[in-house]
């Protein structure tokens, strides 16, 4: 009897749970924000790549370039591909999770 008493109880406690997911769970958000963490770590090794290729390829067209130039292709190439990385990181994050179709339960 108290085996059938243990294993009912754990179906009990598992169904009086609240239904966690996407985001909400703890272990699926540490492993979404690793996930996006490594995301935006190669994005930024490769963002470092290709600005350098671009101030390069600049002071090749343009001979040698001022501190403003190179702050200003930095900044412009830096910028815009950092800030595309970290919002196509949070679509692809949000997507992942499931927590897109937790919208769907909001009354």
């Amino acid at each position: 009897m108290q085996v059938l008493e243990n294993s009912t109880f754990g179906v009990q406690l598992k169904a009086m749970a609240p239904n966690l997911s996407g985001l909400d769970d703890p272990d699926s958000a540490a492993h979404a924000w690793a996930r996006y963490r490594l995301i935006m770590r190669w994005m930024a090794l490769a963002t470092c790549v290709i600005v350098a290729g671009a101030v390069w390829l600049l002071d090749l067209a343009y001979g040698p370039l001022s501190w403003v130039a190179i702050a200003a292709a930095i900044g412009g190439f830096g910028g815009t591909a950092m800030m595309t990385a970290a919002l196509m990181g949070l679509v692809f994050m949000s997507s992942g999770s499931g927590h897109d179709e937790r919208v769907s339960e909001i009354d």
